[in-house]
Formats: C-alpha cells, sequence, structure tokens
C-alpha cells in the first residue's frame, strides 16, 4: 500500500522528481514562460561579465519541481505553503532530483497537517535547494 496523505508518518519519503538535464533551450524557455528574462541565466556575455563561468538555472525553475514532489504526491487542493531557501546554483548541464520526506504530522486549527522537507540535489551531489511545503492530511 502506497503512502498517502491521511496515512503518512514521520520519516515518509514521497516519490522524488528528476528533471534535466538543464539546457539552454530549457532557461530560454523558462525566461520566456516565467517572465523572467534576467540576463544572468540566458546571455553568456553577460554571465561572464558578472564574474561567471557560464550562465545558470533560474532559482524559481528548481522551486517549481519541488513543488511537484508535493503536489504530485498529495494534489495541489491539499497544498497550504511552500517556501524554500537558495543554496547553490544550478549549472547548465545538471540533473537535478527533487525528494521531500514527512518531517512532522501536527494538528492546525483542529486539521491534521504535514510538514514535508523538501531538497533539490543536482548530479554531482551538491543541494541547490532546501525548502518545505505544508500539506493538509484531512
Amino acid at each position: 500500500m502506497s503512502v498517502t496523505p491521511r496515512t503518512a508518518r514521520e520519516g515518509d519519503l514521497l516519490p522524488s522528481v528528476t528533471f534535466g538535464p538543464v539546457t539552454r533551450k530549457t532557461l530560454a524557455l523558462y525566461a520566456g514562460a516565467s517572465g523572467d528574462h534576467n540576463p544572468i541565466h540566458i546571455d553568456l556575455d553577460f554571465a561572464r561579465a558578472a564574474g561567471m563561468d557560464d550562465v545558470f538555472a533560474h532559482g524559481m525553475l528548481s522551486m517549481a519541481q519541488l513543488g511537484r514532489v508535493a503536489t504530485d504526491w498529495a494534489g495541489i487542493d491539499r497544498l497550504r505553503g511552500l517556501s524554500s531557501r537558495f543554496t547553490a546554483l544550478t549549472p547548465v548541464g545538471a540533473t537535478v532530483t527533487c525528494e521531500g520526506r514527512v518531517a512532522e504530522r501536527f494538528e492546525k486549527d483542529g486539521a491534521p497537517m504535514l510538514r514535508i522537507a523538501l531538497t533539490a540535489t543536482i548530479d554531482d551531489g551538491t543541494q541547490t535547494l532546501r525548502g518545505e511545503a505544508l500539506i493538509s492530511a484531512a
């Protein structure tokens, strides 16, 4: 039997989401879809002038995948909050694995809730994001 929000307990793992490798095309498409045209993500000359070796992925691209870990598992209707902290850059060519683990089961205003610890890690082992989702377990 698979774990659901109603049956989840602390320590249970959610199905992971993997995407990539991140390409320049991915970054250009994300810039167009999101409206985030910051040249540090799409213009190599600009990135080099800023002291970077190359462009790098938008942090929100990976954060969206963290959100998918929670919503693919629980459904968008159960999501009550999503937050993250960017801890490292995601370079072009990286493959990103996003994972979630039930960190806490608690009650809020009499309703059962889950705090899901989320992480995004690139293929060299670098953690690029960490965060949490709040999920209704009702």
